[in-house]
C-alpha cells in the first residue's frame, strides 16, 4: 500500500506532508505554520480551518490522529507526551529526539485530556 501523504496547496505553492511526520499546525492569523518531527517547519498562507478541512477530506479515517485544541492549535496526538492543565502547558515529544512545549487555554487543554482519556480507553478496555 503506498503511504498516505497531505498535500497542502495555496495559490502560491504546494507541499505535501507525511501525515506521521507532521507534530503540530500553529494558527498566526492568515497563516499557519507546520512543526515537523524533524525539526522542520514550513509556513503557509492558509488558515487553520481550512487545513483542518483538508486533514479531513484528504486522511479519512487517519484525520482522527489529528485533534483541533482551542482556536490556535491542531496537534497530533500520537505526539503527545504530557498535558498539565494547570499550568496551561502541552509538551508534545517523540521522547527521543525532539520536544515541543506549547501553551494552549487551560480549558482547550482539560478537553483534550478527556478526549486522549476516552480514546485510550476505547483503543485499550
Amino acid at each position: 500500500m503506498p503511504k498516505k501523504y497531505l498535500t497542502i496547496s495555496t495559490p502560491t505553492e504546494s507541499v505535501r506532508f507525511a501525515p506521521d511526520k507532521i507534530v503540530y499546525i500553529l494558527a498566526d492569523g492568515n497563516y499557519s505554520e507546520f512543526y515537523q518531527a524533524d525539526r522542520n517547519k514550513n509556513v503557509l498562507v492558509l488558515q487553520l480551518g481550512k487545513v483542518e478541512e483538508e486533514i479531513d477530506l484528504q486522511l479519512g479515517a487517519e484525520a482522527s490522529t489529528f485533534i483541533r485544541i482551542g482556536k490556535s492549535y491542531i496537534i497530533n496526538r500520537n505526539y503527545v507526551y504530557h498535558i498539565k492543565v494547570q499550568k496551561k502547558e502541552l509538551v508534545l515529544s517523540d521522547m527521543a529526539t525532539f520536544s515541543y512545549t506549547l501553551s494552549p487555554s487551560k480549558e482547550a487543554l482539560r478537553s483534550l485530556k478527556e478526549h486522549i482519556d476516552q480514546m485510550d480507553k476505547e483503543e485499550n478496555p
